[in-house]
Protein backbone atom coordinates (compact mmCIF):
# COMPACT_ATOMS: atom_id res chain seq x y z
CA UNK A 1 0.00 0.00 0.00
CA UNK A 2 1.77 3.18 -1.30
CA UNK A 3 -0.72 5.63 -0.63
CA UNK A 4 -3.58 4.67 -3.20
CA UNK A 5 -5.65 3.81 -0.30
CA UNK A 6 -6.17 7.61 0.24
CA UNK A 7 -7.10 8.64 -3.05
CA UNK A 8 -9.52 5.65 -3.19
CA UNK A 9 -10.63 7.15 0.41
CA UNK A 10 -11.32 9.99 -1.33
CA UNK A 11 -13.09 9.26 -4.07
CA UNK A 12 -15.67 6.83 -2.04
CA UNK A 13 -16.16 9.88 0.49
CA UNK A 14 -16.11 12.59 -2.68
CA UNK A 15 -19.18 10.28 -4.15
CA UNK A 16 -20.71 8.07 -1.06
CA UNK A 17 -21.34 10.97 1.01
CA UNK A 18 -23.60 13.23 -1.56
CA UNK A 19 -25.43 9.84 -2.28
CA UNK A 20 -25.29 9.52 1.42
CA UNK A 21 -27.52 12.94 1.88
CA UNK A 22 -29.54 12.30 -1.06
CA UNK A 23 -30.66 8.64 0.21
CA UNK A 24 -31.72 10.26 3.28
CA UNK A 25 -33.39 13.14 1.83
CA UNK A 26 -35.47 10.71 0.00
CA UNK A 27 -35.75 8.29 2.43
CA UNK A 28 -37.08 11.27 5.54
CA UNK A 29 -39.71 11.96 2.73
CA UNK A 30 -41.23 8.76 1.83
CA UNK A 31 -41.83 8.26 5.85
CA UNK A 32 -43.22 11.60 6.28
CA UNK A 33 -45.43 10.32 3.06
CA UNK A 34 -46.64 6.63 4.08
CA UNK A 35 -47.17 8.66 7.71
CA UNK A 36 -49.88 10.73 6.14
CA UNK A 37 -51.50 8.15 4.27
CA UNK A 38 -51.46 6.30 6.86
CA UNK A 39 -53.20 9.20 8.78
CA UNK A 40 -55.34 9.47 5.72
CA UNK A 41 -56.52 6.08 5.88
CA UNK A 42 -57.57 6.43 9.53
CA UNK A 43 -59.60 9.28 8.66
CA UNK A 44 -57.56 11.93 10.13
CA UNK A 45 -57.38 15.21 9.01
CA UNK A 46 -53.83 15.77 8.35
CA UNK A 47 -53.05 19.34 7.46
CA UNK A 48 -50.80 19.72 4.49
CA UNK A 49 -47.34 21.56 4.98
CA UNK A 50 -46.75 24.23 2.55
CA UNK A 51 -43.63 24.14 1.08
CA UNK A 52 -41.34 27.39 0.81
CA UNK A 53 -42.18 29.72 -2.02
CA UNK A 54 -39.87 30.33 -4.50
CA UNK A 55 -38.29 33.51 -3.38
CA UNK A 56 -37.92 32.11 0.37
CA UNK A 57 -35.90 29.64 -0.96
CA UNK A 58 -33.37 31.79 -2.65
CA UNK A 59 -33.62 34.13 0.51
CA UNK A 60 -32.47 31.10 2.23
CA UNK A 61 -29.89 29.57 -0.36
CA UNK A 62 -28.67 33.31 -0.50
CA UNK A 63 -28.44 34.14 3.04
CA UNK A 64 -26.18 30.71 3.74
CA UNK A 65 -24.27 30.94 0.82
CA UNK A 66 -22.95 34.75 1.86
CA UNK A 67 -22.50 33.62 5.26
CA UNK A 68 -20.49 30.63 4.73
CA UNK A 69 -18.47 32.64 2.07
CA UNK A 70 -17.81 35.35 4.58
CA UNK A 71 -16.86 33.07 6.95
CA UNK A 72 -14.57 30.99 4.76
CA UNK A 73 -12.51 34.14 4.09
CA UNK A 74 -12.39 35.33 7.65
CA UNK A 75 -10.74 31.98 8.60
CA UNK A 76 -8.36 32.31 5.88
CA UNK A 77 -7.36 36.01 6.60
CA UNK A 78 -6.90 34.64 10.64
CA UNK A 79 -4.97 31.66 9.54
CA UNK A 80 -2.83 33.53 7.27
CA UNK A 81 -2.49 36.25 8.91
CA UNK A 82 1.94 36.05 8.92
CA UNK A 83 1.60 34.58 5.31
CA UNK A 84 1.42 36.83 2.25
CA UNK A 85 -0.61 34.28 0.23
CA UNK A 86 -3.92 33.98 2.72
CA UNK A 87 -5.23 36.66 0.14
CA UNK A 88 -5.33 33.70 -2.14
CA UNK A 89 -6.41 31.47 -0.26
CA UNK A 90 -9.64 33.76 0.97
CA UNK A 91 -10.03 34.13 -2.63
CA UNK A 92 -11.67 31.47 -3.23
CA UNK A 93 -14.47 32.59 -1.28
CA UNK A 94 -15.66 34.83 -3.64
CA UNK A 95 -17.36 32.13 -5.69
CA UNK A 96 -20.24 31.17 -3.11
CA UNK A 97 -20.10 34.72 -2.54
CA UNK A 98 -21.24 35.37 -5.61
CA UNK A 99 -23.49 32.98 -6.04
CA UNK A 100 -25.09 34.08 -2.70
CA UNK A 101 -25.67 37.72 -3.81
CA UNK A 102 -26.97 36.31 -7.18
CA UNK A 103 -29.71 33.90 -4.63
CA UNK A 104 -30.81 37.74 -3.24
CA UNK A 105 -30.71 39.05 -6.86
CA UNK A 106 -33.11 36.43 -7.65
CA UNK A 107 -35.28 36.83 -4.36
CA UNK A 108 -35.46 40.54 -4.99
CA UNK A 109 -36.84 39.92 -8.53
CA UNK A 110 -39.07 37.31 -7.52
CA UNK A 111 -40.65 39.07 -4.75
CA UNK A 112 -40.29 42.66 -7.47
CA UNK A 113 -42.58 40.08 -9.76
CA UNK A 114 -44.62 38.81 -7.28
CA UNK A 115 -46.00 42.73 -6.27
CA UNK A 116 -46.69 43.40 -10.30
CA UNK A 117 -48.85 40.72 -10.72
CA UNK A 118 -50.33 41.39 -7.43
Amino acid sequence: MDGNVIGLAAVVLFMGIPMAAMYTFYRVRRLRTDERLAALARGVNVPMEAELSESARSRRWGILLVAVSLGYMACCALLGRGDADFSRAAAFGVVPLSVGLGFFVDFALIRRDAKQIG
